[in-house]
């Protein structure tokens, strides 16, 4: 009914940066926030940033000042640009969006991931 791609994740040297990217497609209505969270081996998912149709951000401490988050509402995308990576950003990163489709009412939906591995 609705899917969520992501793209972009891949090995980067520490300092470097990656653009992470995810695309929403299917009976789509309309899109509340969307956003990005992550996985690391052996702990819980986290978020990492959110944004809202009306441009909102919400961004984690600890990814703040380095991480960006934007979205085209038109293209139904959303966009993380993140910098100055360090070895603990490693994980899997999740898109997520709360989508109204014209069958339903809003709900969350998740992307299948796309890992991001900071090392040297």
């Amino acid at each position: 009914q609705v899917q969520l791609v992501e793209s972009g994740g891949g090995l980067v040297q520490p300092g470097g940066s990656l653009r992470l990217s995810c695309a929403a497609s299917g009976s789509i209505f309309s899109i509340n926030a969307m956003g990005w969270y992550r996985q690391a081996p052996g702990k819980e998912r986290e978020l990492v940033a959110t944004i809202t149709s009306g441009g909102t951000t919400n961004t984690a401490d600890s990814v703040k000042g380095r991480f960006t988050i934007s979205r085209d509402n038109a293209k139904n995308t959303v966009s993380l640009q993140m910098n100055s990576l360090r070895p603990e950003d490693t994980a899997v990163y999740y898109c997520n969006a709360d989508v109204r489709t014209f069958s339903s009412w809003y709900r969350k939906y998740w992307g299948q991931g796309t890992q991001v591995t900071v090392s040297s």
